[in-house]
């Protein structure tokens, strides 16, 4: 038998969520009959798969210690890299710039150092994390980015952070700003009131090549790209273009296909870019960076209330800095 106590971080759960992360090697098979017979009870009472946890609810377990993960004294996440790049930080989120080359998530290739796993070792070794007092929740990414683009992510410390702003970005109530390096000079798309250029089209993914098309107008399993743009700067002699993005929509890769759509891929970019063209420039790798983050909150924001109308950037982009040298 073994008992949790429900923290502030675990709850608002339902129990069957709560259970297949406190207790990751039950089956969902055995949790769901445990529950119904009654050798899982919340409060010393009969529960429910849909029971709301509320905090300092205990959570009694009456199964065989085999479920129960072992606990160990190193973790993973102390496999990580300590270097990480803070743009801010309080005691709700962080506010992170990820380098370029550095996955934000463990995938089969790398699993100890990423963003957060850095980000986990970081907070533990400060005191903020110790897995042993959380039942279900971990320090968490609201957003990433892909593996070669560098750019701001946000990491949640508490369940509440996370949620509110899952909400929020869902909602599209957080605004990022993208700056990018583009072959040729972009000048597609509706003429806006400010002056920027917005791109209307319609993307659809392979899964299994992990690559996006984009097509004039809808198609069977296509989804809609709202890409909004500005020409900050033009290199003339090298054809280039700095440029400014908002993403309207939030698709895989929506940025770098988009520009390529019109004939303007991102200088680096190899997969939906020119290698000709990039070699003759000597650049391998894109020139793609989230930039600027702003908080518009237009409905309650709770706790994270202080963050409104807050802007955070990253002052030195290397490919702005030097596009006059490109």
């Amino acid at each position: 038998m073994k008992s949790f106590t429900v923290t502030k971080n675990d709850a608002g759960q339902r129990l069957d969520k709560f259970i297949s992360k406190a207790v990751p090697m039950l089956p969902g098979t055995l949790m769901y009959k445990y529950i119904r017979i009654k050798r899982i009870k919340v409060n010393g009472g009969r529960a429910q798969i849909s029971t709301r946890l509320a905090e300092g609810d205990q959570v009694d377990m009456y199964i065989n210690d085999e479920f129960f993960e072992k606990k160990f004294n190193e973790y993973d996440f102390m496999r990580a890299s300590r270097e990480l790049s803070i743009v801010y930080e309080d005691e709700n989120v962080m506010i992170l710039d990820k380098k370029q080359g550095l996955l934000s998530h463990p995938d089969e290739g790398e699993y100890n150092d990423t963003l957060i796993t850095r980000v986990k070792r970081y907070l533990y070794e400060k005191g903020e994390y110790e897995p042993e007092d959380e039942n279900s929740f971990s320090p968490a990414l609201v957003n990433r980015i892909d593996r070669n683009t560098r750019g701001i992510v946000i990491a949640a410390k508490t369940a509440d952070a996370l949620r509110i702003l899952n909400e929020k970005m869902k909602k599209r109530e957080l605004h990022k700003l993208y700056l990018c390096v583009v072959h040729g000079v972009p000048d597609k798309g509706k003429i806006q009131p400010d002056g920027s250029l917005l791109m209307e089209d319609w993307l659809v993914k392979n899964e299994q090549k992990n690559m996006v098309k984009i097509y004039k107008k809808q198609v069977e399993n296509s989804k809609e790209i709202r890409t909004k743009y500005r020409v900050l700067k033009v290199n003339e002699k090298d054809a280039l273009s700095l440029v400014e993005v908002e993403l309207l929509t939030g698709r895989t890769h929506q940025i770098r296909a988009h520009f390529a759509y019109i004939g303007c891929p991102l200088l680096g970019d190899g997969k939906y870019g020119s290698n000709e063209l990039n070699k003759k420039k000597g650049y391998k790798k894109q020139c793609l960076c989230s930039y600027k983050l702003s908080f518009d909150f237009t409905s309650d924001a709770g706790e994270l209330e202080y963050l409104n109308g807050k802007s955070f950037q990253i002052g030195d982009v290397w490919f702005a800095r030097d596009f006059d040298r490109l």
